[in-house]
């Protein structure tokens, strides 16, 4: 996705010469929500590479064509692997880079898990090939450090967002109402960005809904397996509910606007709680007041900037949902809180966060690692 390489750009762009960035992505993925294309877009600084990859369906176990090779053996300075280090991907890069280049790797994990072979020994090469890692959260930090990942340097350092993409645009969201043939005003617009997926909270949230003596509108923006039980929940209110799939990450600013406020009720499970939820730093950056749940790294993320409930209190996530449709005055101090709290997760101030650590494992050569 294009606006998902604007560290790789970013970090090009803040290290001016000091650092010459190359990108490299699957040229194509099929992905859980349908197939995507490598994405380009004008005036990208960094070098980007496309290589085929195989195996695509599953995140976990999709590998890169022999492209990835060549490349692995060009005499980088520093390698970043945005994969995490159990996956075939990520072992991939590990096994197939000089083992004399430092070594970065990503995890967005905040369960401790124990994987069974061969991702156990993937994720054990791969600590041990590295030079340092890169948590997305304090929740990963905390899962991973008595892992052994202790044994070496690393960043707690969140996703970031394109403040020129997703900021306050009324006309945009306007727009987006009379698309879904609703009036500009009207009740106010109940939102949820991400996978129609059990975990995500949407059977408390369609359930609160059902309770909330208000007037109020709903908008589900996305895809996954519930697709169908939405649409099926939603016939109860024909003029009231909207289910939009399809829509690419370059609209999502727009949708985000034709909201008043953000649910994100995602629920814990025995094998995984909300690693970030990026959707959140966007409802921010656009102005978008936050209600979220208490699972994984969420409060971490919103801190005082939304509202956060219990992920299983039905009655404080009706009562939450309630206070922000009656009080618009409350809705537009969490707006100005959000869009206090959205430069933190900038990309440049991501990139430059990325470029500090990836400094210190360069500026530390005895942390260089062999496999």
């Amino acid at each position: 996705m294009a606006l998902n390489r604007r560290l790789a750009n970013e970090i090009a762009r803040i290290g001016n010469h000091d650092w010459e960035v190359t990108a490299v992505a699957p040229a194509h993925f099929a992905g859980d929500l349908g197939p995507v294309a490598l994405e380009h877009f004008p005036g990208e600084i960094c070098r980007l590479e496309g290589i085929r990859v195989f195996g695509s369906r599953s995140p976990h176990m999709f590998v890169y064509g022999p492209r990835l090779r060549s490349l692995m053996r060009e005499q980088w300075d520093f390698i970043h692997c945005w994969e995490e280090p159990y996956v075939f991907a990520g072992g991939q890069v590990a096994a197939w880079s000089l083992a004399s280049v430092p070594l970065a790797f990503f995890t967005a994990q905040n369960r401790p898990k124990n994987y069974p072979p061969p991702f156990s020994w993937i994720e054990k090469y791969c600590l041990r090939r590295s030079s340092g890692w890169i948590a997305a959260g304090s929740t990963v930090a905390q899962a991973q450090l008595p892992r052994g990942y202790d044994a070496r340097p690393y960043r707690v350092i969140p996703h970031g967002v394109d403040l020129k993409s997703f900021y306050p645009n009324k006309p945009a969201g306007s727009e987006i109402r009379a698309r879904l043939e609703w009036s500009i005003d009207g009740p106010p617009v109940v939102g949820f960005l991400g996978r129609f997926v059990p975990e995500k909270g949407l059977d408390l949230l369609t359930s609160v809904l059902d309770r909330i003596k208000s007037p109020w509108r709903a908008m589900l923006v996305g895809g996954g397996a519930m697709e169908d039980r939405l649409r099926q929940w939603a016939r109860a209110y024909p003029d009231r509910v909207r289910i939009v799939t399809g829509v690419n990450h370059d609209q999502v600013p727009a949708y985000l606007n034709a909201m008043d406020l953000l649910c994100a009720p995602s629920q814990s499970t025995p094998r995984w709680r909300e690693q970030f939820g990026r959707m959140l730093i966007e409802a921010f950056a656009c102005g978008v007041p936050v209600i979220a749940s208490d699972s994984g790294e969420i409060p971490n993320v919103v801190g005082e900037a939304g509202v956060i409930v219990a992920e299983n209190d039905r009655d404080a996530w009706l009562t939450a949902i309630g206070e922000l449709l009656e009080n618009p005055t409350q809705r537009v101090r969490l707006a100005g809180l959000g869009l206090e709290r959205a430069p933190d997760f900038s990309w440049p101030v991501v990139a430059r966060q990325h470029v500090e650590f990836f400094n210190q494992i360069l500026d530390a050569g005895d942390h260089r690692a062999s496999a």
